[in-house]
């Protein structure tokens, strides 16, 4: 008999793979049960933020570093 027909097997095959999809849907509720938990402070659930920033500010920055100004101001005495 070939091994794909053997009912033993396709029994044994089944009960591994419900054994299986149980572990895991146990593991998925663990997981999703740590994670409220550990969003608790004090007794009360903190609002998790679902948006995101599109820009970011940044300062121009205006006042040149000492060694810039040096290149700077020798940049000008070559051209002027």
């Amino acid at each position: 008999m070939s091994k794909k027909n053997d009912l033993g097997r396709r029994k044994r095959f089944h009960e591994y793979e419900l054994r299986k999809e149980k572990e895991e849907k146990e593991k998925k509720e663990r997981k999703l049960k740590a994670r409220k938990e550990k969003m608790k402070i004090d007794g009360k659930e903190k609002k998790k933020s679902r948006g995101f920033k599109v820009g970011k500010k940044f300062k121009v920055q205006t006042k040149l570093p000492a060694l810039a100004k040096a290149k700077a101001k020798q940049a000008m005495e070559i051209d002027g």
